[in-house]
């Protein structure tokens, strides 16, 4: 789907706009100090700088003000602490995504081209009222003609139209800031557009969600304590999305001054429950535990809903994560940042040294604590605090894991402050170790290892037959890619060209002494002969033109 974007002066407005709104909540001084001065058309006299201690704030209430699309970017920057303060992603993780329903004369309108059927004809009921609302669509409960009640997701009318002109915005800032803010040169901002993109476009259509909620039903249909919603395909489309209805109280909205301590816990350790049999057992996880996604039910049970986000852990994932636990457990610093980039977490090799360093210092501060006197947030905070330092890249995959466990790790200690998650997880790794290591599925990965190796000994003799052939022809061609030699090559040929320019400034103040020695005849100028004037005058042009090049370049 390619993006539509809007024309540049009416970006321009718009920009110019946010730019405003940025002002107001304390941000005029960033943006006059980065050269974006230019989008407010005057000193604010209501503007205030923002301090540090509630940046995070601040910038959370910006979004809010700004809207859905920005409210939603501002969800995801919270989960990308390899660009983003820690103290700004935990602010952002408390932006809601909740807006003013949109009219039932809509909806109507939607169900009807979306099911090809009147809402009369397709339901007994349909609720006027939402029982929940978003920025992209909405939720009405209703029922079926057979009885059934039913959860019916509408997308608003225009929340393509919108998204997509959004993202045009966003952009056209993204390039903005890529070419003015120097403090962004460690992270390309269209990129991070991309993968905001890809996610919300994503959530448009509902058939994936629709796709996920299969998945996790299907996961979860011999699992007790864990309800998962039926899809109702038959009333379900890319803007119509309809499920089994839950009768439950959302975590959101419990009361839980009034639920006894034993209750309590016993939520919040069946929801940590609950995502370490996604994450450890299915491979397949719900990346966003927010309160008003997870409902408790009766008896004893927990509801799950909002499938537009997920996680998937491939089989060499869970293997490569039980290296780092080993390594993890048994205090192996050393090999750790081996680990993470077998994971694919990227970060400066030149650092790799202080990246053990800082993992060293982490480690030792916990060291012979039990579990139980851990404050995992604390932990999840450092751990935001050393991604962000050696601005490690991580994998989307693995940023909505962490999204996931911080998320839930903070909902578990508002419903229960004794809540542990690390103390949950622990048994999950435990079995996970255990399973990687019992006979069964190690003869199972040998084999699986002796088929790749095998195939890669047959493919060698014909690999080795190619590259002969091409040697023969004089058509192999060796590349070899280093940006630092790219860099002394334009150094070299800068040095190059000065020094055949200094020569022939030599030459010619040479040629023109002799010539002004040795010349009897000819015309004279200023006491000199003429060809002897013009070759100091022209020697002293490109001598002068030199220097100017080596001051201009900051070199001598």
């Amino acid at each position: 789907m390619a993006t539509r974007q809007a024309g540049p002066s009416r970006n321009l407005v718009r920009l110019s706009e946010i730019a405003q709104v940025a002002a107001r909540h304390g941000f005029g001084y960033v943006l006059r100090r980065n050269r974006l001065g230019d989008l407010l058309p005057g000193r604010d006299g209501r503007e205030e700088d923002v301090t540090a201690s509630d940046r995070g704030r601040r910038l959370r209430e910006m979004l809010d003000e700004l809207g859905p699309t920005f409210v939603k970017f501002g969800q995801l920057l919270s989960t990308r602490p390899d660009v983003v303060p820690p103290d700004i992603v935990v602010e952002l993780r408390g932006l809601q995504d909740d807006v003013t329903p949109f009219p039932f004369e809509q909806v109507r309108e939607v169900v009807e081209e979306e099911l090809g059927l009147t809402v009369e004809r397709a339901f007994l009921e349909l609720d006027e009222l939402p029982i929940a609302s978003a920025s992209i669509g909405q939720v009405h409960r209703a029922v079926l003609p057979d009885g059934r009640e039913v959860a019916v997701k509408v997308q608003r009318p225009a929340a393509e139209r919108q998204v997509e002109a959004d993202l045009g915005l966003l952009y056209q800032a993204a390039k903005l800031l890529q070419e003015r803010v120097r403090a962004l040169e460690f992270m390309d901002p269209r990129e991070l557009v991309d993968e905001f993109a890809r996610s919300i476009r994503l959530e448009l259509d509902y058939g994936h969600e629709a796709r996920n909620a299969d998945a996790f039903h299907r996961n979860f249909a011999h699992e007790p304590g864990v309800v998962v919603p039926r899809v109702i395909h038959a009333y379900s489309t890319g803007r119509v999305l309809t499920l089994e209805f839950l009768h439950g109280t959302k975590v959101a909205e419990l009361d839980l001054e009034a639920l006894p301590p034993e209750q309590r816990r016993d939520i919040a350790y069946r929801m940590a429950d609950a995502w370490m049999t996604m994450v450890f057992r299915h491979g397949f996880f719900h990346s966003d535990p927010h309160p008003a996604n997870i409902f408790v039910l009766e008896p004893g049970e927990l509801g799950l809903v909002d499938f537009g986000q997920a996680g998937k852990l491939t089989d060499e994932d869970m293997a490569k994560l039980t290296r780092l636990f080993l390594d993890a457990a048994s205090e192996n610093v050393d090999a750790i940042p081996r680990r993470l980039r077998d994971l694919g977490v990227r970060y400066d090799p030149a650092r790799e040294d202080e990246f053990r360093g800082e993992i060293r210092v982490l480690f030792d501060r916990y060291y012979g604590l039990r579990l139980s006197d851990i404050d995992p947030l604390q932990v999840i905070r450092e751990a935001f605090g050393l991604i962000y330092a050696m601005n490690l890249r991580l994998p989307s995959r693995f940023v909505m894991l962490d999204k996931a466990i911080a998320t839930l790790a903070s909902v578990g200690a508002e419903v229960y402050p004794d809540f542990n998650v690390f103390e949950v997880a622990r048994p999950y790794a435990r079995g996970l170790l255990t399973e990687r290591f019992q006979p069964r599925v190690l003869a199972q990965r040998t084999w699986s290892e002796a088929l790749a190796l095998g195939d890669v000994a047959r493919e060698l003799p014909y690999q080795a037959h190619d590259v002969l052939e091409r040697m023969r022809d004089g058509t192999i061609r060796i590349q070899f890619e280093n940006p630092g030699l790219d860099e002394l090559d334009e150094h070299l040929d800068r040095a190059s060209n000065r020094l055949s320019v200094a020569l022939i400034v030599l030459g010619g103040l040479l040629g023109s002494s002799i010539v002004g020695v040795f010349a009897e005849e000819g015309p004279r100028i200023m006491g000199l002969h003429a060809l002897s004037f013009v070759g100091f005058v022209l020697s002293g042009a490109f001598g002068l033109w030199l220097v100017w090049g080596v001051i201009r370049h900051g070199r001598l």
